[in-house]
């Protein structure tokens, strides 16, 4: 019998991204990430945004707790900037880093809202960018001297840590399509980097179990590709399993099984030897984790390519010449992504045959659309809600057919800097007006309380209950704070 309602216990949060949102980029001794470098180069951020400001999330962080506590937030996913609390990437933390995190975890605690904390999700020190990044294998060494240092200062605190957010963005994105920073696009790097990256992995969970209580939980973040033939046929069969191999097995082969796919290794035999894959580095990387996050937005559809035209440019699937991905059929969000709540229930389904025995959570899934307040100062988003009721009850019944899903965390709390995207986009179920750095709850905030209050979906529509506490909330315009950003067509 299907189920009507999520079990006692089931863990609802938000999630969020330090240089998405914190700001201060300038603050104590934080030097430049990654991202910095990328957003002050012409061309590579829509409409020239950076994160320098976000939503300031580093001074208003009480509001935010705040405001995650009015809508009944069981847990908060949160990610810390590494050149804030390590500015080189190397050597002694920053002390004025670590209590920026203290303070923010201190007051979550006191809201009774669970921390979840992300080691990594994708400002690399530029210092260790132009000491080789990713690619090299230092990286991965210093990424387990900067757990260390984390562990350490906050496991007192934090229960739940995860190491890596979605590793196959960081290694494809940055170092082979160059969308995303650092902007490189060479394969052979790319696939270096996606071995450093799982051996990072492997080291920072070594090095958090070092200092942590026997109780915390450790986990990695990715973003498996729900990938679908476009028919039936064994070349477009071949096309999807070779991209389900450069999206998805690359990392789940080697931390959950301790083995590259083979068929990976043959596919990208033309690119790189993997020689500088060493002995021992597989029994690193499959360390035994407590959990398993999952991202999921939209589906990917492929098929063999029809003709023999070259790639229009640098692509994120390095081995995958002659693979074409096409547009499913369905509505869309901002981002131009069909909206498939199936995939999140295939995915879930699939890691719970493969991983049997891992607990698995949602650890981000939403949906940008173009939110404007209405003449009341309102925000009524209903596509939202509709795109989060269809996945919640994916969810729903993957539970009803036997995962092992322990919390869902909506992505995301704010409306915040969109990466390559700048503030063209907005992912939050709450309202920030870039101008003043306002909050608003979305009528999709409300919505979502509501589920977090009765653990059932409402047949239709937002709901319409009070207001959540503490919102909405004025500020006074901050220097340096960008106008709201014009519409521009979206990036290629």
């Amino acid at each position: 019998m299907p189920l009507t309602s999520f079990p006692p216990g089931f863990v609802w949060g938000a999630a969020t991204a330090a240089y998405q949102v914190e700001g201060a980029a300038h603050v104590g001794d934080r030097t430049p990430s990654i991202w910095d470098t990328f957003c002050r180069t012409p061309g590579k951020v829509q409409g020239g945004d950076t994160g320098e400001i976000a939503t300031d999330h580093y001074h208003r962080f009480r509001e935010d707790v705040r405001l995650m506590s009015g809508l009944g937030l069981g847990a908060y996913r949160f990610s810390v900037s590494w050149p804030r609390v390590q500015p080189t990437g190397r050597g002694p933390a920053s002390q004025r880093g670590l209590d920026f995190y203290r303070r923010l975890v201190d007051d979550l605690l006191a809201h009774g809202i669970r921390p979840v904390l992300t080691l990594y999700h994708w400002d690399l020190p530029q210092e260790l960018e132009s000491a080789g990044g990713w690619p090299g294998r230092g990286t991965a060494e210093r990424f387990a001297d900067y757990a260390h240092l984390v562990g350490e200062a906050l496991g007192d605190r934090v229960g739940s840590w995860t190491t890596l957010n979605e590793p196959w963005c960081s290694a494809f994105l940055g170092y082979a399509a160059g969308v995303h920073a650092p902007g490189r696009t060479d394969d052979a790097d790319a696939l270096r980097a996606a071995h450093h990256l799982n051996l990072a992995h492997g080291l920072g969970a070594q090095a958090l179990r070092a200092v942590l209580p026997r109780s915390a939980r450790i986990s990695v973040v990715l973003n498996p590709n729900d990938v679908r033939a476009l028919t039936p046929s064994a070349a477009d069969a071949d096309a999807r399993r070779r991209i389900d191999a450069l999206s998805t097995r690359i990392f789940t082969g080697p931390m959950l099984r301790g083995a590259y796919p083979d068929d990976l290794l043959t596919d990208t035999a033309g690119i790189t030897d993997w020689s500088f894959v060493r002995d021992g580095d597989l029994d690193v990387i499959k360390h035994p984790l407590d959990w398993l996050g999952i991202n999921y937005y939209t589906p990917s559809v492929v098929s063999a390519a029809t003709d023999n035209r070259p790639s229009p440019g640098p692509s994120a699937y390095p081995g995958a010449q002659g693979v074409a991905f096409h547009q499913p059929p369905g509505a869309r969000t901002a981002m131009d992504w069909t909206v498939d709540p199936s995939g999140l229930y295939e995915l879930l389904m699939r890691f719970a045959r493969e991983a049997p025995g891992l607990p698995l959570a949602v650890s981000e899934n939403g949906a940008a659309y173009d939110d404007r307040p209405d003449g009341q100062g309102a925000v009524h988003d209903p596509e939202r809600v509709a795109y989060l009721r269809g996945h919640l009850d994916a969810v729903l019944r993957a539970l009803g057919d036997g995962a092992d899903v322990w919390g869902y965390f909506v992505w995301s709390l704010l409306d915040n800097f969109e990466w390559a995207y700048g503030y063209s986009k907005r992912f939050g179920i709450v309202y920030v007006d870039y101008g003043t750095l306002a909050r608003t709850p979305k009528s999709s905030a409300r919505w979502y309380r509501d589920v977090v209050r009765t653990g059932r979906l409402p047949m239709a529509g937002p709901g319409r209950g009070p207001s959540v506490s503490g919102t909405p909330t004025a500020a006074a315009p901050v220097k340096g704070a960008r106008p709201r950003p014009s519409p521009q067509p979206p990036r290629p």
